[in-house]
């Protein structure tokens, strides 16, 4: 269910209430802690995230060559003024198509170390979803799955080979 914003409505001029800006962040962090919990019990490199996993893959590197799946996000690159219209070229693919396409979420910089202040960035959902599937394509957010695999006492694919 989609909801419009009455046409008198100018998103510049409006004030920030300090309680939506805490239901987004709690909505955020929810967020967060379940795609976690899923890449704890899934290999990144078996997931799926959208039934349009392969277009958005296929875009985002088309569109971002230059973003490396291997080190961490530039977030000031990101959000640069070119960065920004890069991206926005890019999620205006998605407008009508994924769910909640422009929610803010959290996004880990460096894909090789979990969650934390210094390690997470604020992005719209597709951006999530695009950096995401390709790294769980390159086999980037396995070592989740390893670790919680291996904290259990279970071996993982890995460590028995």
């Amino acid at each position: 269910m989609s909801i419009q914003a009455p046409q008198t409505f100018n998103a510049e001029e409006a004030e920030n209430l300090e309680d939506i800006e805490k239901q987004f962040a709690v909505k955020a962090v929810q967020q967060m802690e379940t795609y976690w919990a899923i890449l704890e019990k899934v290999r990144g490199s078996a997931l799926r995230l959208t039934k349009l996993d392969d277009e958005i893959y296929e875009h985002f590197r088309r569109d971002f060559p230059d973003v490396g799946v291997d080190e961490p996000l530039d977030e000031d690159r990101m959000k640069s003024a070119e960065g920004k219209e890069r991206w926005r070229k890019f999620i205006k693919a998605y407008e009508k198509r994924v769910d909640d396409y422009n929610f803010g979420t959290l996004v880990r910089a460096d894909p090789s170390k979990e969650y934390t202040q210094e390690n997470t960035i604020m992005v719209l959902r597709i951006q999530f979803y695009a950096i995401e599937i390709a790294r769980n394509r390159h086999g980037k957010n396995d070592w989740v799955y390893e670790q919680a695999q291996a904290s259990k006492g279970g071996q993982t694919e890995k460590s028995s080979s």
